[in-house]
């Protein structure tokens, strides 16, 4: 099935895409979301773009920094980002990653928005008191989101929203955009971290769920089943008012 295909699945929300590759998928994702940051600027006059981090999406930022768009007209955030610097860059920050990889030639124009500029020591830092901080500079934005890309791990997660993890019922209910999560806790994640709350995901006008790979794909079929805070990434298949689109490779 080509990626041009959309086969509707239960729950209804969500149709799939199907692509030859994960250098297919990136190439059609990104032209998916060019489209819509489009539609969104030429409706309001501006778009709101939240993305990913980690490895998995560089290919899909360096097909959409390539794109013809008014890249000065849409804001970037993430959808979830470790709490390590990004000045000067953590190996594991996708504040860093983004910059390095998205924004970049025409998208630099773009404005991107940070959870933080700086953290306080390892000793004095209080995840909740960052998410409480990121919230109050991230409220300005032109919510809600126009585009939100999602990833999805093994364990079911999307975003930073961890099974199990200490944070996670607050992350799922909490009407603001942003909350902590401390995945670390429960062994999955070295780091602590900051993710927009599920309220704010199931907000956006436009939801696309990038998934590579067979072990992937079969958690997928999984969250597919049923709700279940167990694999939080069904929440969002399942509670969406808006169709997902789920791209596979």
């Amino acid at each position: 099935m080509s990626a041009d295909t959309a086969t509707p699945l239960a729950p209804t929300s969500v149709a799939e895409r199907h692509c030859a590759s994960p250098e297919a998928l990136a190439l059609q994702l990104a032209e998916a979301v060019a489209c819509q940051l489009r539609e969104a600027i030429a409706q309001r006059g501006q778009a709101l773009l939240a993305v990913s981090g980690g490895k998995s999406p560089m290919a899909l930022f360096q097909a959409l920094r390539m794109l013809p768009l008014d890249w000065a007209q849409v804001s970037v955030l993430l959808v979830d980002e470790r709490c390590v610097p990004h000045t000067p860059p953590h190996p594991d920050s996708n504040t860093a990653l983004v910059r390095q990889h998205l924004l970049q030639g025409m998208a630099a124009a773009a404005s991107f928005r940070p959870f933080f500029d700086a953290l306080p020591d390892a000793a004095a830092l209080v995840p909740d008191e960052l998410a409480t901080q990121a919230n109050q500079r991230l409220a300005a934005l032109p919510w809600p989101l126009d585009v939100a890309v999602l990833g999805m791990g093994e364990d079911g997660h999307t975003a930073s929203l961890f099974p199990g993890a200490p944070g996670l019922e607050h992350a799922l209910a909490s009407p603001l955009p942003v909350a902590a999560v401390r995945p670390d806790a429960t062994g999955q994640a070295p780091h602590p971290r900051l993710t927009l709350t599920l309220p704010t995901l199931l907000a956006a006008r436009h939801t696309h769920l990038s998934i590579a790979g067979t072990a992937k794909a079969a958690v997928y079929r999984q969250a597919l089943a049923r709700p279940d805070a167990a694999l939080p990434v069904s929440l969002v298949l399942h509670s969406s008012p808006s169709p997902v689109e789920v791209w596979l490779a």
